[in-house]
């Protein structure tokens, strides 16, 4: 071995001896970390989020982070793309694209965002529809139906108001489908004083934020998943909305904090 390496026997022996540097004892200590809170987070997190999530003590670059990561095959789970669901062939009135891209908001309920999508089960399709708010990004309503009719939006939305009783004025965007644009859908909105926003046909850029959700949601937490039963998926959306997402997924737009740690410091 000392030939192949061309170094001398008395070298390499010296080599064995010499006590593990200051700067070796940190980076294995960094790679302890960065494994746990890799596991902790369910290998969702990159080195962008993990590097926020150091201990003071072991605060170091988001370069080192990603040569660390990148040494010892460290990798967050790949994002994929996935169709879209909703139906806008439909004759109903639709409502400008009032939203604009504009995805920030200076406080709670001023702008909301929502959109529905599927999950795969053995018993069949199981649909989720969901409400994201634009100033913290937490998931402020959601439902789940074996079917894709007016009644998931509604329940959602009803949820999204039990639960932050949200003010008239409220801008709620959505895409074009025809469960959005329906009579008891748009009964609600103007019920409750609510202005509507919908995305122009076929821009899903426009919805930008519910369909980034989306990806994390399928690539994240549920690829490579599967599901006997609906009620099983449920169990996993819930999971993933109520005890992770919203609680302990921080997010570059809250300044890596979590939906919840926002609205603690509104």
């Amino acid at each position: 071995m000392c030939q192949v390496l061309n170094v001398s026997k008395s070298g390499y022996y010296a080599s064995m001896k010499r006590p593990e540097s200051p700067r070796a004892k940190k980076n294995k200590e960094l790679v302890r970390v960065i494994r746990q809170i890799h596991r902790d987070n369910h290998q969702i997190y990159g080195y962008l989020k993990i590097t926020q999530e150091l201990p003071d003590a072991l605060k170091v670059s988001k370069h080192t982070v990603y040569r660390l990561m990148k040494q010892q095959g460290i990798q967050s789970k790949t994002r994929r793309k996935y169709k879209a669901t909703t139906n806008s062939k439909h004759n109903l009135p639709v409502a400008e694209n009032l939203l604009n891209r504009q995805f920030s908001a200076e406080k709670a309920n001023q702008k909301w965002a929502s959109d529905i999508t599927y999950l795969w089960t053995e018993e069949g399709w199981l649909y989720l529809a969901g409400i994201l708010d634009l100033h913290d990004r937490s998931i402020v309503g959601w439902a789940m139906d074996s079917t894709m009719k007016t009644q998931l939006v509604v329940d959602a939305l009803e949820q999204a108001i039990g639960r932050t009783h949200a003010d008239k004025g409220l801008l709620l965007h959505s895409d074009r489908g025809v469960q959005y644009a329906s009579k008891a859908y748009q009964k609600i909105l103007k019920h409750r004083g609510y202005i509507c926003s919908m995305s122009r046909k076929g821009n899903c850029y426009d919805n930008a934020p519910m369909e980034s959700f989306w990806g994390k949601l399928k690539s994240e937490w549920l690829y490579g998943r599967k599901f006997r039963t609906r009620q099983e998926a449920k169990m996993a959306v819930f999971e993933y909305i109520e005890l992770f997402y919203n609680r302990r997924c921080s997010h570059a737009t809250n300044g890596y904090l979590t939906p919840q740690q926002m609205k603690m410091t509104a």
